[in-house]
């Protein structure tokens, strides 16, 4: 038998410096449903989440608190490893920069940039924000208040000048752009990608990769006076995880599959910055790197400034696990802008989850419980099924051929639409065929009626497993289907409901969102 086809999937590694909000849980979200689709269609995955502990905000930041960096990165690292765990993820690992391993994968790379030539000891002057950890060109700065300047990010910059190591970006213009062509699908969405090209089009300038003006970071080899640039520090993280410097095991077994999900902000860092580093090191640039949108709060931008960040947790508490991560990838196209609302949310919840799919499972559910003595049906005569019965079934067999080629684009909207367009079929098979009717007139055909649905209901709960892992157990539970038969090769005619099994009573699995009355 041969080996498993590999999937690497990895969230950006998450800045100390902030406290979870709405942005982080979405890629992580996003980045588990890959993970679990994937693994559930055979797959053997790695799935990286972590978080980025050096550099020179963090260092400032717990100067302001009296802690030492250190005792900061532990503090706020431990919040993004309690989501990850809250948000129900399957992660197989989670750096930090701070481990020995990444310190060595880290001077490891840098020592083969220098042999290679890439990297030049300089001086650097110009544009630097504290803020976003980056440099820029005096073109891109914004006009702020007065006569200050500002990142395009509208963050305050600072004129730097110091001693820097450089790499040489601008050696790596013609060859980044090939890969871009060579690799029309490198970076999603289109949008992205073109903007990527444009600005490496635009001409790369050589990139200052170490500082002298503060210490909270990973030391150059050979030269204790500086440490690493933040993002080429940050970076490495991807390759740490997998054994780096050792490019055998897992670095040659998962690193040709692998696909960086980061936020748009970020799309530069991974799709020029990262495959030059890589290429220069003779290693390979990531198969793909995906850049999604922000979110806004009720139509307005979020910001600390204005208190109206989203915590992800307090979101769980009020809605539920399952019910969040479905908003979140169901609401807009992975790759745009989105606008969370609470209204929004509980018309998903009360319209999609309760009535379509909660209540197509709990009307099928309990008619099998009153009208066949709680058993999967048992008299099923295949040879006697209509049309309408065999569409439906087809149907929800067949979806797996829809719905993972929108996964592997990241069209976790168009995944999802997929399901609901047969979960709203099987609710108006159920309203045609009206089993309770049926009951008194045909109890056979009844059954088999019950058995189209709940057969379809199968195969939708195996495939709404990755999005809503609780919830689809449930389903498959009150189903009868084993922990064994629970992945995609159990899905269609060859795992089908077995006639006559006993069946546990069934329970609502989706209930409607009502909200407190006020006073």
């Amino acid at each position: 038998m041969s080996a498993a086809a590999t999937f690497y999937v990895t969230t950006p590694i998450y800045y100390v410096n902030d406290k979870p909000h709405i942005g982080h849980a979405y890629t992580t979200l996003a980045c588990d449903v890959l993970a679990r689709f994937k693994r559930l269609d055979g797959f053997d995955v790695r799935f990286l989440t972590g978080t980025d502990e050096h550099g020179q905000k963090v260092e400032k930041s717990a100067e302001a608190a009296g802690m030492t960096p250190l005792a900061l990165a532990d503090l706020n690292s431990a919040n993004f490893r309690d989501l990850a765990g809250v948000l129900g993820c399957s992660n197989d690992d989670f750096i930090r920069t701070t481990e020995p391993r990444h310190l060595a994968a880290c001077q490891a790379l840098w020592t083969r940039l220098v042999e290679k030539g890439d990297i030049y000891l300089g001086a650097y002057e110009g544009w630097y924000s504290v803020r976003d950890e980056a440099f820029y060109a005096e073109d891109e700065l914004i006009k702020g208040p007065g006569d200050s300047r500002l990142a395009p990010t509208g963050a305050p910059v600072d004129w730097v000048k110091e001693p820097s190591y450089f790499f040489r970006l601008s050696a790596w213009q013609d060859r980044l752009l090939k890969w871009y062509e060579d690799n029309p699908d490198c970076v999603a969405p289109a949008s992205r990608r073109n903007e990527v090209m444009s600005f490496v089009k635009g001409g790369l300038q050589d990139l200052s990769v170490s500082r002298t003006s503060f210490k909270w970071g990973i030391p150059v080899p050979g030269d204790g006076a500086h440490i690493m640039y933040v993002w080429l520090d940050a970076l490495t993280n991807y390759i740490t995880a997998l054994g780096y410097p050792d490019t055998s095991g897992d670095f040659a077994r998962y690193w040709p599959n692998a696909l960086h999900m980061v936020g748009k902000d970020i799309v530069r860092f991974h799709a020029v910055y990262w495959p030059a580093f890589l290429m220069a090191a003779d290693l390979a640039p990531p198969r793909r790197v995906f850049a999604h949108g922000w979110w806004t709060n009720e139509g307005q931008k979020i910001s600390k400034s204005v208190g109206n960040v989203i915590d992800p947790l307090t979101l769980i508490e009020t809605y539920g696990l399952d019910q969040v991560r479905y908003f979140l990838l169901r609401e807009v196209p992975f790759g745009n802008d989105g606008d969370f609302s609470h209204r929004a949310m509980i018309q998903r919840i009360n319209s999609e989850l309760a009535n379509d799919l909660g209540n197509l499972v709990q009307r099928t559910l309990s008619m099998i419980a009153k009208n066949c003595d709680g058993r999967v049906p048992p008299h099923v005569d295949y040879a006697e099924m209509t049309e309408d019965d065999w569409t439906l079934l087809d149907n929800s067999r067949d979806l797996i051929n829809s719905v993972r080629p929108a996964i592997d684009r990241q069209a976790f909207h168009d995944a999802l639409e997929a399901i609901w367009i047969i979960i709203r079929s099987a609710n108006v098979y159920i309203d045609r065929q009206a089993p309770w009717k049926l009951r008194k007139t045909d109890q056979i055909r009844m059954e088999t009626v019950l058995y189209v649905l709940a057969e379809s209901i199968r195969n939708l709960a195996l495939l709404l497993s990755p999005f809503m892992p609780t919830s689809a157990d449930k389903i498959l539970d009150q189903l009868g289907v084993s922990a064994d038969r629970r992945d995609f090769a159990s899905l269609g005619a060859g795992q089908s409901l077995t006639s006559g099994v006993e069946l546990p009573a069934p329970q609502g699995v989706f209930p409607r969102f009502v909200e407190e009355a006020a006073g």
